[in-house]
């Protein structure tokens, strides 16, 4: 545990330092925007391309994972929808506060933590099974969850107007596309010219620091915004229950789903199964809060969710890679 301890420390630390900064404000908040965008558009993307023009396209195409991973995902959005929304009417959330919460359930923090820490603990050989992660969150779940917020009085045809915008918004994603043309290049065997790659490399290099530094002032400005706007009418509410389906919940349907398709003879690698656990243990992705600020959901309750996860997850995640070991 001890050792566990040893690698994942620093990058909770990080996290830690990009908090205190924004909270402090020795990093204005009106330059977490800057950071953010450079890790989204610059140091990420570079560092997946580089991943995935180094990862064969057979371990980014697993039907039998992604199949495993989205309908846990789904299992644990609907488990969130359920019991968000229980209870006389006059007291439940609506349709946008309750989809944002099953986002939230369901989304581990893979781009900013978890792609760094895996490599730091396991190898560059995660790379597969966290693409196919990726694309099942940010194309499906993210995807049925934008549609469910829409539901509070917008119709069949609101609907359908958010899912448009929801694949619009994976669109202009650039990880996507920077996985896609990594795969492409693996399969061609594609090498970038020299002082390309050597511009690559540095910008992935700096993807890992900057990017969990970010996620702390992320966390920091998402506490900080609503109470210069407007608290969240619950307080912490349902926040401890929907931080521990994240943490304790999603990890055990990952694992469940994955043994009992093993054991009905799916083709599953086992190191493969470990890496989707162990995503699936991760704290809840930071950029779900943006999220709320953009479709008008409660910011508060989702930053506490957010928080909670990153800071349980100290603790919780080094067992989970300590029990998988």
């Amino acid at each position: 545990m001890l050792s566990i301890l040893q690698v994942t420390f620093p990058f909770f630390a990080l996290v830690l330092c990009g908090y205190v900064a924004a909270r402090r404000r020795m990093l204005p908040l009106e330059a977490i925007g800057g950071l953010n965008g450079f890790v989204l558009f610059f140091a990420l993307p570079c560092m997946l391309y580089r991943f995935g023009a180094s990862t064969p396209i057979a371990q980014m195409l697993d039907a039998t994972l992604f199949g495993v991973y989205l309908l846990c995902s789904l299992a644990l959005v609907g488990l969130t929808v359920l019991t968000t929304r229980r209870g006389p009417a006059a007291n439940r959330p609506g349709w946008n506060d309750t989809a944002f919460g099953a986002l939230v359930a369901a989304f581990p923090n893979t781009g900013f933590m978890g792609v760094p820490l895996l490599v730091a603990l396991l190898g560059a050989q995660v790379v597969g099974p966290t693409i196919v992660t990726l694309v099942a969150d940010m194309v499906f779940t993210s995807s049925l969850c934008i549609a469910l917020s829409r539901l509070d009085g917008a119709g069949q045809h609101g609907v359908a107007q958010a899912l448009r915008n929801a694949l619009r918004g994976v669109a202009a994603n650039p990880m996507p596309w920077s996985i896609l043309l990594g795969g492409l290049a693996s399969v061609l065997g594609f090498s970038l010219p020299a002082p390309l790659q050597k511009t690559v490399s540095l910008l992935a290099d700096a993807a890992s620091p900057v990017a969990l530094f970010t996620m702390g002032a992320v966390l920091a400005r998402s506490q900080m915004l609503p109470s210069r706007q407007a608290a969240s009418p619950r307080g912490w509410g349902d926040v401890p229950r929907i931080a521990l389906y994240k943490l304790v919940l999603h990890p055990l349907l990952v694992w469940g789903a994955g043994r009992a398709a093993m054991a009905a003879g799916l083709p599953l690698d086992p190191f493969a199964l470990t890496v989707v656990v162990l995503l699936a243990a991760l704290p809840s992705a930071s950029n779900v809060s943006m999220l709320t600020e953009r479709f008008g959901a409660d910011t508060g309750r989702v930053a506490r969710i957010i928080l909670l996860s990153t800071v349980v997850a100290f603790v919780s995640f080094p067992a989970a890679v300590a029990w998988l070991r």
